[in-house]
């Protein structure tokens, strides 16, 4: 009998014990996280231009830091030290929830790739550290250059504690609704009335080769839909029929829709931005980060020579709108027919 007390005294103690280790167990805290002193920002400069979506990727160096870390911004101020309420509130802006890659097939279905979400309109990605200025922002409601600007902290923290760097500066640049641009970055006013194509492969009537300072670029918004417009005119204004690019692939000139093409100009259904992203595709330069649209005809030179002409045009254009883009021949019009 006095061994079967002691045996479940024992066989009671055991248990316990087991009991007790295993709660401990649970309630061990968390191997903590750490913040290294080699963790750094190597950007507190930021002038994104407004008007269009800017991302500032990869300015963050983790160092000996553990992941996952969050990043907020903190005491975002005036450069005079006075509240920004207008970059700490939230504004629709419209964020992408598919990816857009050139193939889509309509405007809709462009649209419906897209949603609007209510985000400051500049904020920091939470778990990189990349900073985001959305293309709501205007300086109507944002402090642009020549003003001073803005100045903000952030904060850097996980479950071993947190870190601050201090006195960065935002710096925005006024509109430019289209790239490139001949509005000065600074005062948003016009230093020349237009802007010159990439490139030009063109014979002029006088029988002279034509370079990119002898067609201009104009850039003009009639309205506030979704159509780009392209025209062609010589010195004198006179319009040159489209269909003198005889070679042009006018279907897959730009990412458009519903092509309209008369005697005086070739008009597209849009989604803007262009392009919509920054993706390469057959409408963009290899980089994606502009469009590509390019001009081609052929003619007979001299000895039956088949001349092959283009009229190459990289291009952004930020703003939603009726564009409208006129290639002028200030000098010589092109040379279409044959030697």
């Amino acid at each position: 009998m006095r061994n079967n007390k002691y045996t479940l005294k024992l066989f009671l103690s055991l248990l316990f014990g087991m009991i007790l280790f295993s709660s401990c167990k649970k309630n061990l805290p968390d191997e903590r996280l750490s913040i290294a002193n080699d963790s750094k920002y190597t950007q507190f400069i930021y002038q994104p231009v407004l008007g269009r979506n800017t991302l500032f990727a990869n300015v963050f160096q983790y160092g000996s830091s553990s992941r996952p870390l969050d990043f907020k911004i903190v005491n975002m101020r005036s450069f005079t030290n006075e509240a920004a309420p207008e970059l700490t509130d939230k504004y629709p802006v419209l964020v992408w929830k598919n990816i857009y890659d050139g193939t889509e097939k309509s405007l809709a279905e462009i649209e419906a790739k897209r949603v609007i979400e209510n985000h400051p309109l500049f904020e920091i990605r939470p778990h990189s550290g990349d900073f985001m200025m959305w293309a709501s922002a205007n300086s109507n409601m944002i402090k642009a250059q020549p003003d001073s600007g803005y100045v903000f902290d952030v904060e850097m923290s996980n479950s071993g504690g947190r870190k601050y760097f201090q006195n960065f500066r935002l710096k925005p640049f006024k509109e430019r609704s289209y790239e490139p641009s001949n509005l000065d970055p600074i005062t948003g006013q016009g230093t020349s009335v237009s802007v010159n194509p990439s490139a030009v492969n063109i014979t002029g009537e006088r029988g002279q080769p034509l370079n990119t300072r002898d067609v201009k670029v104009l850039f003009r918004k009639k309205g506030n839909g979704n159509s780009l417009t392209f025209k062609f005119i010589d010195s004198l204004s006179n319009p040159i029929n489209p269909d003198k690019f005889a070679t042009t692939d006018w279907a897959n000139l730009v990412h458009g829709f519903n092509m309209v093409k008369d005697q005086e100009q070739v008009k597209y259904e849009v989604a803007y931005p262009i392009p919509c992203t920054p993706y390469p595709t057959k409408y963009t330069s290899v980089s994606g980060e502009q469009a590509r649209i390019v001009f081609r005809f052929e003619r007979l030179g001299f000895g039956g020579i088949l001349q092959k002409h283009t009229l190459l045009f990289n291009f952004n254009i930020y703003e939603k709108g009726d564009w409208e883009m006129t290639f002028w021949f200030s000098g010589d019009k092109p040379k279409f027919g044959n030697d």
